[in-house]
C-alpha cells in the first residue's frame, strides 16, 4: 500500500489557502514571521488553521516535517 504524498501543496490546501502557482510563496512573502513568533500563534491563522497546524506537528510524521519547512520559511520570508 502506498502511503499518501504530503507536499507544502498539501498543506496549503488543507488549511483551506491557494497552493496554485505562486500561491504559496505569495503567502510566505506576504506573511513573514519576527524572531518571536511562534508559527502557531501568528495572527493571520484561523483558529481552525491554527489547530490543524497544531495536529500536524504532533503527528509527528510526515506532516511534521511540512509544518516546520513552513516555519522556517515564514521565519526566513522566502
Amino acid at each position: 500500500m502506498e502511503l499518501p504524498a504530503f507536499d507544502l501543496k498539501t498543506l496549503f490546501e488543507q488549511l483551506g489557502l491557494p497552493a496554485e502557482g505562486t500561491a504559496i510563496d505569495d503567502f510566505i512573502e506576504a506573511h513573514p514571521l519576527d524572531a518571536n513568533t511562534k508559527l502557531i500563534d501568528a495572527g493571520f491563522w484561523t483558529p481552525s488553521q491554527a489547530q490543524l497546524l497544531k495536529e500536524w506537528l504532533r503527528a509527528d510524521g510526515e506532516e511534521a516535517i511540512l509544518v516546520d519547512e513552513l516555519n522556517v520559511r515564514l521565519h526566513d520570508g522566502r
